[in-house]
Formats: C-alpha cells, sequence, structure tokens
C-alpha cells in the first residue's frame, strides 16, 4: 500500500523563493532528486547547507566525530521561548551534565516502573476513542495528541491529562505547535546574539504561559521531595539524582528547561507517530486484522512490561509508521572546522541536514520505499538498511534518551487501540503531509472508528 507523501517542488527555484517555500513547508519545498541524492548542496550570500544521505556521511555526523558537528543554532532559535536550555539544544558540557542527570531515569529497567501508569494512559485513551466512534469520521491527530500527553503527566508527575494544571499545559501546546515555525529563517544569516530574531508574538506568549505551569509544578514537587512524600515517578527520579562527576542536582531553572523537552518529545513526536500509523492501518485492512488479533491474544487481564514482547507484528506496525512518518523531519548539524564530503572541501560554519524523512524512504537504500510494509521488519534487508537508514531517534551519543520510552508507549497504545476499534479511512480526506514541529497532516487526520464486538 502506497502512504501519502507530499508532492515535491517542481523545477528549479531562486534562493529567496526557496526560504519561503521550505518556511511554508519542508517537504514540498525540495526537489524529488533528493529521495535518490547522497548528498546535496545549497549556497546562499549568507550560509551553505549540506542534506547528507550518504549512511557514511551519517554514520560520521551521528556516531563517529558528534562533537565535531554540534546541533546548529537553527531549531534553537525556533523553540528558545519554550525550551530554554534544554538537553535538546545544547551542547558540549553542558549537555553532557545534562544527559549524565537524564539518562539514568530512562533505563531499561526504569521503563518497567513506568509501565501501569502508562498503561492507565492508554486504557483512558479507549475510553476517549470510544466516545468519539460512530458512523461520522473522527480527528484521530487530537485524540492522539490527548492521549500521548496523558501518558507523560502520569509517568512524569503521576497526575492524569484531566487534572487542571495538566489540561492548559496540553491545550497551551497544541496552540504552541500551530504558531510556532520549526526553524527561524533569521538564525541562518548568523545575527549577533543581541539582534532581536523576531519570534511570533502569539508563539511567545504560549511557550511562556506553558513554562509558568511547568514552573508551578516543579516547585511542588520540590516541596513534596523535601517533606519525603513525592511520588517515585519520572520527575522526582530526575529532579533527585546529581550528577555524578559534580555532585549537584538539577535546580528549579533547569527542571523547567528539562520538563519542557520531555512534554515536546514525548508528548508531540509520540502523538505523531500514532496518528499516522492507525491511518496506514485504516488503509491496509490485512494488517490492521492482524494487530488487532495480536493484541486481542496478548492483553490478558495480568498484561504487564513483559507481554510487550509478544506484540512483534504491532511492534514492526510502529517502526513502520516510524519510517514513513519520521516525526522529527530533520536535524540540523554544523561544522566546526574544514571538512571533505564526498569530494567536496567544506568550510566551518556549514549547516549539515540529516533528514529522516528523506532518508527512510531513499530510493538507493529501501525497497519500495514510499510503501507501507510491516513485513519488511522481519527480513533481512530492512534489518541491514535500519543500520545505516533509519534515525527516528537520532543516533550516536545524542540519540534520544526516551526511544526506548516511545517504542513501549506506541506499540501499547496501538495494541489496546486495535484491540477495541475497526479504523475505516476517509476517501476524500487523504492526509497530506506537512513538517510543524514534527511530520503532522495538513487537514488532520481523519478516520472512521467502529467498536470490535467481543
Amino acid at each position: 500500500m502506497r502512504a501519502p507523501k507530499p508532492a515535491s517542488r517542481p523545477g528549479r527555484v531562486s534562493w529567496w523563493r526557496y526560504l519561503r517555500l521550505f518556511r511554508q513547508d519542508i517537504f514540498s519545498s525540495q526537489p524529488e532528486r533528493l529521495y535518490g541524492a547522497w548528498m546535496a548542496e545549497f549556497r546562499t550570500p549568507f550560509f551553505t547547507s549540506y542534506l547528507a544521505n550518504d549512511p557514511t556521511l551519517v554514520r560520521l555526523v551521528l556516531q563517529e566525530r558528534p562533537a565535531d558537528f554540534p546541533k546548529a543554532a537553527l531549531i534553537a532559535e525556533a523553540l528558545h521561548d519554550l525550551l530554554g536550555q534544554s538537553v535538546f539544544v545544547t551542547n558540549g558540557p553542558v549537555w553532557e551534565r545534562q544527559r549524565r542527570i537524564i539518562d539514568p531515569a530512562f533505563e531499561g529497567g526504569r521503563l518497567r516502573e513506568t509501565f501501569a501508569a502508562m498503561d492507565e494512559a492508554a486504557r483512558a485513551a479507549v475510553a476517549r476513542f470510544g466516545a468519539a466512534a460512530g458512523p461520522e469520521p473522527v480527528e484521530v491527530e487530537a485524540l492522539c495528541s490527548h492521549a500521548a500527553a496523558d501518558v507523560i503527566f502520569r509517568t512524569l508527575f503521576s497526575i492524569p491529562i484531566d487534572n487542571q494544571v495538566a489540561a492548559q499545559v496540553f491545550t497551551l501546546f497544541r496552540d504552541y505547535q500551530r504558531t510556532q515555525p520549526l526553524v527561524n529563517l533569521a538564525s541562518f544569516l548568523r545575527l549577533p546574539a543581541w539582534a532581536p530574531r523576531l519570534r511570533p508574538r502569539r508563539a511567545r506568549a504560549t511557550g511562556q504561559a506553558i513554562r509558568a505551569l511547568i514552573a508551578d509544578l516543579v516547585a511542588l514537587r520540590s516541596e513534596e521531595i523535601a517533606r519525603g512524600g513525592a511520588p517515585d515517578d519520572l520527575a522526582t527520579k530526575i529532579m533527585t539524582r546529581p550528577d555524578p562527576e559534580t555532585g549537584a542536582p538539577f535546580d528549579g531553572a533547569e527542571m523547567i528547561d528539562q520538563v519542557a523537552i520531555f512534554f515536546l518529545a514525548g508528548h508531540e513526536t509520540s502523538a505523531s507517530a500514532l496518528a499516522w500509523a492507525l491511518w496506514l492501518l485504516a488503509a491496509d485492512p490485512g494488517a490492521q486484522e492482524r494487530v488487532a488479533q495480536e493484541a486481542r491474544a496478548a492483553l490478558r487481564p495480568d498484561f504487564g512490561f513483559s507481554d510487550l514482547s509478544r506484540l512483534r507484528f504491532t511492534r514492526d506496525v510502529f517502526r513502520e509508521a516510524l519510517r514513513l512518518y519520521p516525526p522529527v523531519p530533520m536535524m540540523v548539524r554544523e561544522t566546526t572546522r574544514p571538512e571533505t564530503f564526498r569530494g567536496r572541501e567544506v568550510t566551518p560554519g556549514a549547516k549539515v541536514v540529516l533528514s529522516p524523512w528523506h532518508l527512510h524512504r531513499h530510493t538507493r537504500l529501501w525497497e519500495r520505499p514510499d510503501d507501507f510494509d510491516p513485513d519488511r521488519w522481519a527480513g533481512q534487508a530492512a534489518r541491514d538498511s535500519a543500520r545505516d537508514a533509519f534515525i527516528p531517534f537520532s543516533a550516536g551519543p545524542r540519540v534520544c534518551p526516551g526511544a526506548g520510552f516511545a517504542m513501549a508507549e506506541g506499540v501499547l497504545l496501538l495494541a489496546r487501540l486495535l484491540a477495541e476499534f475497526r479504523l475505516e479511512i476517509v476517501a476524500e480526506r487523504i492526509p497530506v503531509p506537512v513538517a510543524h514541529l514534527t511530520v503532522r497532516a495538513r487537514e488532520g487526520i481523519w478516520l472512521r472508528l467502529a467498536q470490535r464486538p467481543r
């Protein structure tokens, strides 16, 4: 089954026109040839960038010499009002310290400890989907966002999404991602730090409002920790862990930054992947029935974390959705010294764009790259391609610390939902992917939901 893909840019355009198209939609601003190119160079009077699809270059940047290719300022400029100095945007010693504190909270054994809260959120999602089921089409991106946000609040702060503060953060974040562009074009121009960035006023206000609510949650948790009565959830684990090298934990301001990125990375990206996975299953009734049967066989009353291993096909479906619709469509790094990429001399300060969107659909790396085929993951060819060309959570030292969390969450939510509902596409509303903060559908993802007979 061919997965929806936006039309590519026809022909050549001026670089000013390209920047305008890029801001409107990253995907359709690119030419079709990028899906088969190992590298593409883009020059302007202000900057030079290289799209790197060559697996050798991807490994160099992400795994072999990541310190020589720090994160560029493009994303940090766009998201500063929300993320501050979170682990997502920092580099060097600051980033290293942040990862030393954060990583242990997401280790394999800790996932087991958060599973009960994750499953509570999945069961609550089933109830919300059930309330929306019926003959009329339902926009499921909103339901998926709600479900993913519920997972984050239950596992991070031990509160459900219907908690007043959690609900406010969720509502504000939905507004934020609709008004904030992924990239601040001013950051391409290497303006001095003091120069105004002219970020959208509404996005600035919304980001500040979200951070104020998060500050209240962090302050309350600090008080609970001081009294000795804090829940043993992710927030407590992270706030009470000292840096093993310096002995200092995060202070309040640092914790606000980290909670903001946990919410962005753990909610927005998971919601994107889940919504696309549901549409893909609706468009492939055979795969949908296989997931439903697998889920019903596995979801016994005593279903627990170890039972996720029984959902093998469901995991392959979620992995295939991540391949076709990677939540983070591109990552931007910057050169710090002269480099040679595929015989071309690259100067310091050049942007290096690693695009999961193009890499995951690359015609020279994947068989039938635009087809939804979960069974490909049972074959050696896909496993070989995945080593070089499957980076939905990045790779190397900067791989997302919550990658295992996200995979467990996605598989669990898919199983819970497909065990209860039959999905049907709406033929007149085929989704068109666009890049906001994550890969979303231009007009939403619409499905018909029907309760499965017990």
